[in-house]
C-alpha cells in the first residue's frame, strides 16, 4: 500500500528539513481524528499494525535520491543524506481499538515523527476500503469517468495539482488517476504533492508547509508571534524558495495582521484551506492593494475540499484579478461512484519545544466548529488574538 519512503506529500519533507535545521531537540504528539465517525471492522488494529511494520523496511533508493537532487533543489544535501538513512520506527505509533472505534497517537522527536501523518492516513483509508467495501469499481468504467473529468479540467484552463494522498481509495487508483491527468490535462495539470508519484511519472512535486508548522511556533513563541515567526523561520531556511504561505492556522484575520509588506513581497502568494474561497480571494486582493502590491503578481492556491464545480465557480468570480492554482485531494484520488471517502485527519496536539515541558497545540479554522485542540487553549488563543467568533 505504501511503495516507497517518498510515497508522502512534499510538505512533509520540506518541513522535516527545516525542523532538523532549526528544532532538532523538539518533541511533538499527534492524534488521529475521525471526523466522519466511521466504524472500523474487528481486527483492523492488528492489520494496520502489520502494514506499519512493513514501513520500517522502506529506504531511499539511489534513483530516488537522484530525483530529489534534480527536482527538489531547495533541499539541502545534508538532509537528503539523512533521508537515505531514515527508517520509520513503529514504536512511535500507539494504536488502540475499542469495538469499532480507532484511536492513534504518535509521539517522539519532531524531525522523526513528522513523516508519519500522510502514509498512515493513506494506509487507514486503503485498508478500510479493502476490508469494508463490497463495491468493487469496474476499472474500465472508472477510467472513462476519470478521462471525462480530466478533459473538463483541461477545457476550464485552471491550473491544478493532485493533493490526494491522505484519503485515497488505494495506491493503484491514485497512480492511475494522476497518470490520466498527466495525459489528458497537459496544459492545466501542474503536478502532485506526492513525491513518489512525481518521481514515477516525471512530474513536479508540489507543496510548502502545513498547519503544524504554525501550530508549533505558537507553542514555542506564543499566539501573537506564531504567524510572523513561522514565516520568518521559513524564509531563514528556504531564502525565497517554496514561497506559498498557509494562511488559516489561527484564522485568516490573524494571519493578515502579520502578513505585512515585507512578508507579502517575500512570499509568492498564499494557500487557502478553509472558509469561503471567494471571500478569501477578495480579502487577499484588497490586502495586497492596501500594501501597494499588484495582486496580479501574486497567487492564491486553493485547497479546501475542492471538486470541478467549486473550481469552476472560483475561476468565474476571480479570474484575471489574481493568479490562481488549485490543490485537489479526495475528489481526485477517491472519487469513485458509489464510494463514500473517509473524513480523517491526523493533527499535532502538543509540542515540547525544548524537549521536556509539553504545551497544547491548536488550530483555529476559518470554519466555525472545525477548531482542533483543548477548549482551554482555544479560548486562550481567541482572547490573545482578539477573535470573537
Amino acid at each position: 500500500m505504501i511503495k516507497s519512503i517518498l510515497d508522502n506529500d512534499l510538505y512533509k519533507f520540506t518541513m522535516q528539513n527545516a525542523v532538523m535545521k532549526l528544532y532538532p531537540h523538539s518533541k511533538v504528539k499527534y492524534k488521529f481524528i475521525n471526523r466522519g465517525k466511521d466504524n472500523f471492522p474487528k481486527g483492523f488494529k492488528q492489520k494496520l499494525e502489520e502494514k506499519i511494520e512493513q514501513l520500517a523496511r522502506l529506504n531511499l533508493t539511489s534513483d530516488e535520491e537522484k530525483f530529489l537532487n534534480q527536482k527538489c533543489y531547495f533541499l539541502d544535501p545534508v538532509y537528503i543524506d539523512f533521508l537515505k538513512g531514515y527508517k520509520y520506527n513503529p514504536e512511535e505509533v500507539k494504536i488502540t481499538q475499542r469495538g469499532k472505534k480507532l484511536s492513534i497517537e504518535i509521539e517522539g522527536y519532531w524531525f522523526r515523527t513528522i513523516l508519519w501523518e500522510v502514509p498512515l492516513l493513506a494506509l487507514i483509508s486503503e485498508l478500510y476500503f479493502e476490508l469494508e467495501n463490497s463495491i468493487k469499481p469496474n476499472i474500465a468504467t472508472l477510467q472513462k469517468y476519470n478521462i471525462a473529468k480530466a478533459k473538463k479540467f483541461e477545457k476550464l484552463e485552471a491550473k491544478f495539482a493532485d493533493f490526494g494522498t491522505r484519503r485515497r481509495y488505494s495506491f493503484s487508483n491514485h497512480f492511475k488517476v494522476v497518470e490520466t491527468l498527466k495525459k489528458y490535462c497537459p496544459k492545466t495539470f501542474i503536478g502532485t504533492s506526492n513525491v513518489y508519484l512525481a518521481y514515477k511519472l516525471n512530474l513536479t512535486p508540489i507543496g510548502t508547509q502545513a498547519h503544524e508548522w504554525f501550530m508549533f511556533h505558537a507553542a514555542k513563541y506564543g499566539f501573537k508571534m506564531a504567524n510572523s515567526t513561522a514565516l520568518g523561520r521559513w524564509v531563514d531556511v528556504y531564502h525565497g524558495n517554496l514561497g506559498i504561505a498557509l494562511s488559516d492556522t489561527f484564522t485568516t484575520e490573524a494571519f493578515l495582521e502579520s502578513f505585512d509588506t515585507m512578508h507579502a513581497k517575500l512570499f509568492d502568494g498564499v494557500r487557502q484551506d478553509s472558509g469561503n474561497p471567494i471571500e478569501f480571494a477578495n480579502l487577499m486582493i484588497t490586502h495586497y492593494k492596501k500594501l501597494r502590491i499588484n495582486p496580479k503578481l501574486k497567487t492564491i492556491v486553493f485547497s479546501d475540499a475542492l471538486n470541478f464545480e467549486k473550481v469552476k465557480e472560483i475561476e468565474k468570480k476571480i479570474k484575471n484579478k489574481i493568479n490562481t492554482s488549485y490543490g485537489i485531494g479526495t475528489n481526485l484520488s477517491n472519487d469513485i461512484p458509489g464510494i463514500k471517502p473517509l473524513n480523517i485527519v491526523i493533527k499535532m496536539i502538543a509540542a515540547a519545544p525544548y524537549g521536556n515541558d509539553w504545551v497544547s497545540t491548536i488550530k483555529l479554522s476559518d470554519v466555525k466548529g472545525k477548531n482542533t485542540g483543548s477548549r482551554e487553549s482555544i479560548n486562550l488563543a481567541k482572547q490573545v488574538l482578539g477573535i470573537k467568533k
